[in-house]
């Protein structure tokens, strides 16, 4: 992004001259998504976070940020997301619910309930029949699928899960959950009761995100132990299937808190408990870009839509306990520019998806 502009921010708490977006929440940022490829040329930001809130912002050519609205949850926001064509933006978190908020008339309403805080919400464009919906994971063991179109308070479907939903994302027509124990399930949500893959997780300690490849053919999964696994859905494409470190100082082990997959390469980034952010390209396992750290960890990230904008949220994740926390930091979001060079990785060809019906 050529036009992008000044950085802002100290050095001690902008150690990679990104630019700081304004009027951040006060409080932990769980969830970060840029606006989908429908509102191009414009560029839009929602975060959730811990003080009950989500906000949007307009981010400009020169990346300074505008506020457009904000609404609150009765309890903090654990995930955002947007629908497809970027008319509305859903949210869900720990008042056990999760929201619609219309872009075009602000208002925002209840769509989804659950009996336990809802970790995960995803926008599915059709789950069959043209049909699109909400899929909300909670931590009351339950997947649940909510008609946008009509809402009713009644969900259409129900899926038990083995365990507590921790970490879940879809692309197309893949959808990968991943709950406590290790357990990942994989849909295809044209088929959303049944699992077209039921397997335990690569990696021997809890998963903390899951991440779809952009292709639908696999998918990564980040644990509290800062490692990451790449699988694949295929069965013909498993022997691809590898696990690796990151986000590792000498002996010390950071959780992998966010990945990022960038739409146009199939690279993609990992941020962690140890204050860094780092792009890889998995087709050749290599580290494309290992960048500085700052003095927190990062909690949440995503690449905007046509992968010129990194956004990355900065503050204490509470991985080490209360005694972590350190009494007057702050929460904040920085936007990277994007050097195509740091994220075209290795030029293969791409692979036609295997829920992608091409």
């Amino acid at each position: 992004m050529a036009a992008f502009g000044a950085a802002t921010g100290t050095a001690a708490d902008n150690p990679n001259n990104d630019i700081l977006v304004s009027n951040p929440p006060n409080d932990g940022i769980s969830s970060l998504a840029f606006s989908p490829r429908a509102l191009a040329p414009k560029n839009f930001l929602v975060a959730g976070s811990w003080d009950n809130g989500v906000r949007c912002w307009e981010v400009q050519q020169s990346g300074q940020t505008v506020p457009v609205g904000m609404i609150e949850h009765s309890a903090p926001v654990l995930d955002v997301t947007w629908r497809e064509d970027g008319q509305a933006i859903f949210s869900a978190g720990c008042d056990k619910q999760a929201k619609m908020w219309s872009i075009a008339t602000n208002q925002n309403q209840v769509i989804a309930q659950h009996d336990a805080p809802i970790s995960k919400i995803a926008y599915l464009n059709d789950v069959g029949n043209g049909t699109p919906c909400v899929v909300t994971g909670s931590w009351d063991k339950t997947l649940k699928y909510w008609d946008i179109r009509a809402p009713t308070g009644s969900p259409m479907g129900v899926v038990p899960m083995p365990e507590r939903v921790y970490a879940m994302d879809a692309r197309g027509a893949l959808l990968v959950v991943g709950t406590a124990d290790r357990k990942i399930l994989v849909y295809d949500v044209r088929k959303p009761t049944q699992p077209y893959l039921d397997k335990l997780s690569q990696l021997k300690y809890q998963t903390r995100v899951i991440a779809c490849f952009p292709d639908q053919r696999g998918f990564a999964v980040g644990s509290v132990e800062g490692r990451v696994s790449i699988d694949h859905v295929q069965q013909s494409d498993r022997p691809n299937d590898f696990a690796f470190k990151c986000h590792r100082e000498e002996n010390n082990i950071y959780s992998v808190n966010s990945i990022a997959f960038h739409e146009g390469y199939g690279t993609f980034a990992t941020a962690g408990s140890n204050g860094t952010f780092i792009f890889w390209d998995k087709d050749s396992k290599q580290r494309l870009k290992n960048f500085k750290k700052l003095l927190q960890p990062i909690t949440a990230s995503c690449f905007s839509a046509d992968g010129s904008i990194y956004a990355y949220a900065v503050g204490y994740d509470w991985s080490k306990g209360a005694e972590g926390h350190v009494a007057g930091s702050k929460n904040y979001i920085l936007l990277h520019g994007v050097q195509d060079a740091e994220v075209r990785g290795k030029d293969k060809q791409a692979k036609p998806g295997l829920f992608s019906g091409k």
